[in-house]
């Protein structure tokens, strides 16, 4: 199995709703957001996919929401933004064109400070996005 990695940061903003504490008031973080793709073998040219391309659309999902309140974002907005829920709408986003090449599984995870960390991981099946 291979894998190819890339990172990006924002900055935004929150609430959670229910039993959460101080978290269901206003608050920031500083959002990590690592992307994995996985697959079981390597192109003519010897990459498993572009790292550039990769690159650059998780940047450009970062910028989208860099200084931005999550709970105000399309395809987040009406959802609790939890760690899980903020990694299943990045991996949401960049799984389509993914599911054109031939890789095996997309893992998204969303870093809210140094200690914690959710992911979700799934396949990329072409049948998945037909």
């Amino acid at each position: 199995m291979y894998e190819v990695y890339v990172a990006e940061s924002f900055e935004a903003a929150h609430r959670l709703v229910g039993d959460f504490g101080p978290a269901t008031r206003l608050h920031g973080h500083t959002y990590r957001v690592e992307v994995i793709v996985r697959g079981e073998t390597l192109k003519d040219d010897g990459t498993l996919y572009d790292l550039g391309e990769l690159g650059q659309n998780v940047k450009n999902l970062a910028a989208e929401l860099h200084y931005r309140n999550l709970d105000e974002i399309e395809g987040l907005a009406g959802r609790n933004t939890t760690a899980e829920a903020v990694a299943d709408f990045i991996w949401e986003r960049l799984a389509p064109p993914l599911r054109k090449e031939n890789l095996s599984a997309l893992t998204v995870r969303v870093w809210e400070n140094p200690n914690a960390w959710a992911a979700r991981e799934d396949g990329l099946s072409r049948e998945a996005g037909s």
